[in-house]
């Protein structure tokens, strides 16, 4: 399993899609490209959405584009009904230690210098998987953009951040923030529960993605080996995808 450019090592049924940097812009609205470019893959193979965040806020993000999704690093599942509605037909739940991340997150925050941001300093998801938002949760999305692009201040943390968690997988995630999951949830094994349900061989897999880098959303997929494309520029995920169609 490999990295894959212009062709496929065999023959594929089921492509998975991350989301923000691979079909759009992170917490952008679906694109009439990528829409299309989804619409004509779903003629020829299944596709699913596996992302980071929950499937109703992918969902919506993605204008209600009819496709199942794996959210929350494969925490939750959800299909689109027959009416057109989303219905959430798994959700793993986990209760977090509060106490434990709201008093080692205040650690980072005084030997780091993210002592001012907006909002709450962590973001406690339903399903139990935790956000340490540096700039806080409702920081303007124009400045999220911009504070960390390459993920080169967050990596200067991360270390530290996986000897403070040794529980949890630990991402560097969204544009801001980082991830934490249950040692168990990430994209390759929520994946591999997905096919060996519905009936995919791992050679049959295909993953779209952008963050292959250790503490990437979509590292483990390299890690543990499925075939992928890696994304530099969502703009170009249409032309890069073309040879699919061909």
């Amino acid at each position: 399993m490999a990295l894959i450019t212009n062709s496929v090592s065999s023959p594929k049924r089921l492509i998975c899609f991350d989301l923000d940097g691979t079909l759009t812009q992170h917490k952008t609205p679906l694109g009439p490209e990528a829409r299309e470019l989804l619409d004509k893959l779903g003629k020829k193979y299944k596709l699913i959405m596996v992302g980071a965040g929950n499937a109703p806020r992918i969902w919506n993000q993605m204008g209600h584009y009819p496709i199942g999704i794996l959210g929350n690093y494969g925490m939750q599942e959800a299909v689109v009904s027959e009416d057109g509605e989303l219905t959430i037909v798994r959700e793993d739940t986990v209760v977090p230690d509060k106490e434990m991340f709201l008093e080692k997150v205040a650690y980072l925050r005084r030997k780091y210098g993210y002592e001012k941001y907006y909002g709450e300093s962590v973001e406690f998801h339903p399903a139990g998987m935790v956000t340490f938002c540096l700039l806080g949760t409702p920081a303007p999305i124009e400045e999220k953009l911009a504070f960390d692009p390459t993920r080169e201040k967050r990596r200067v943390l991360y270390d530290e951040v996986l000897e403070l968690f040794p529980d949890h997988s630990v991402y560097i995630g969204g544009s801001s923030s980082f991830d934490f999951t249950p040692k168990q949830y990430n994209k390759y094994d929520a994946i591999m529960k997905y096919a060996d349900e519905n009936g995919y061989a791992l050679d049959e897999i295909l993953y779209v993605g952008d963050d292959y880098d250790d503490g990437g959303g979509d590292s483990h997929v390299r890690i543990k080996g499925m075939d992928y494309i890696f994304i530099d520029d969502y703009t170009t995920t249409p032309a890069r995808l073309q040879f699919l169609l061909d």
